[in-house]
């Protein structure tokens, strides 16, 4: 090996390194070095070490995961991003919109079937009111997911969903969040960042909310005790810069959190890019129609490092990377395999291979072919009795 070739940057150690204080500067630099480094088995076994490292100071050993249901209420949709292949406008053929009757049987079985968690997402449906009120909604939604399974917790609405709840009804987005906690919200979904880059959201999603905006959102979500989950979608026209940026406004987003004694983001979510359905202008951009497993690997271990200590619990897509892709992600610097789902269709119509539903017995299995305790938890990372 080259002696002057730049090592990795493992400076990132939770043995050693203040969570309270950080050089951004220097990480971005550090961030530049490991992302743009040519893949190369003897470095990438270095990395894989190291981030693997890093998960067991952090995490352990034990392998979790979540029994849960996807919602996705609707693919009606708004907006028009270049990588989704969800969204329907009404009355076109796909399009799909959930009655509160199938909701509520839905939320039941769930209960039945021993899920702690409701994850509620879908497009911004511009008829999806009550008395020409997004937010009322929503309330409703959540009101009627409870009454059909009581105690579950509900883990719903992503930033863009929040914000046009908000833009729609003319409120403030405090009070929207002050209503939809008293309504029963438990947390948020981290989703609808893509890449917390301008340039590349003027691609991807250019009628989205911006990345100003989604961390604007989050901040609040934030200062209203409510916990959420982070995403990274990864894999497409995103540079080496783009995806350190990214992260590191993920650090800065959570150090305030802590430095103000709340929770924060629970868990980092890489969300690799499918592009098999996705609209034909960037698909042909890509030219990838599954995600580059080698590619994502090394992502997951240089996240795992680049947002060191200030994120915990890391956790790959099954849905995305199939069950035995996020297995070898466990040995990357994952530690959580995520959840159930028991049915998933944002993805899945993107052309995903993994699947819509996994097992508890099929994500134990899979921990345990690697020799790693395996427990199930609650959306907020506690022991399920």
């Amino acid at each position: 090996m080259d002696s002057a070739q730049p090592r990795l940057p493992l400076s990132v150690d939770s043995g050693k390194h203040d969570p309270g204080s950080w050089d951004p500067a220097l990480l971005a630099s550090l961030g530049l070095i490991l992302l743009s480094r040519p893949a190369d088995a003897e470095q990438d076994e270095l990395l894989r070490r190291a981030a693997d490292g890093l998960r067991q100071q952090l995490a352990g050993n034990i392998v979790t995961y979540v029994v849960n249901r996807n919602l996705n209420v609707s693919n009606h949709c708004i907006k028009h991003c270049s990588f989704c292949a969800f969204r329907r406008d009404a009355g076109e053929p796909g399009a799909y919109w959930l009655s509160e009757a199938d909701l509520q049987q839905k939320a039941a079985e769930a209960l039945e079937a021993g899920a702690t968690e409701l994850c509620i997402q879908g497009g911004l449906n511009p008829a999806a009111t009550v008395a020409g009120s997004q937010l009322a909604y929503a309330e409703r939604l959540l009101g009627l997911l409870q009454q059909a399974a009581p105690g579950l917790h509900l883990h719903a609405f992503s930033p863009q969903e929040l914000l046009y709840f908000a833009q729609h009804d003319g409120l403030p987005l405090d009070q929207v969040l002050d209503r939809l906690q008293a309504a029963g919200l438990g947390s948020v979904p981290g989703t609808a960042a893509e890449v917390l880059s301008e340039p590349v959201r003027q691609v991807l999603c250019p009628e989205k909310l911006t990345a100003r905006e989604w961390v604007a959102v989050m901040l609040q979500v934030h200062q209203h005790g409510l916990p959420a989950t982070s995403t990274l979608m990864a894999g497409h026209i995103e540079s080496p810069a783009d995806v350190v940026a990214h992260l590191l406004t993920l650090v800065a987003v959570q150090r305030y959190a802590w430095q103000h004694q709340r929770q924060g983001f629970t868990e980092f979510v890489l969300l690799p890019f499918v592009g098999a359905s996705a609209p034909a202008a960037l698909r042909s951009r890509v030219q990838r129609d599954q995600p580059d497993p080698a590619a994502m690997l090394r992502l997951t271990a240089q996240a795992r490092l680049l947002l060191g200590p200030w994120f915990r619990f890391h956790q790959p897509s099954w849905v995305k990377l199939t069950l035995p892709g996020a297995t070898e992600a466990l040995r990357w610097g994952c530690n959580d395999l995520g959840g159930t789902l028991m049915e998933e269709h944002i993805t899945t119509m993107a052309g995903a291979s993994g699947g819509t539903r996994q097992s508890p017995q099929a994500l134990e299995a899979a921990a345990q072919r690697l020799g790693r305790p395996v427990r199930r938890r609650t959306t907020l990372y506690g022991a399920v009795a």
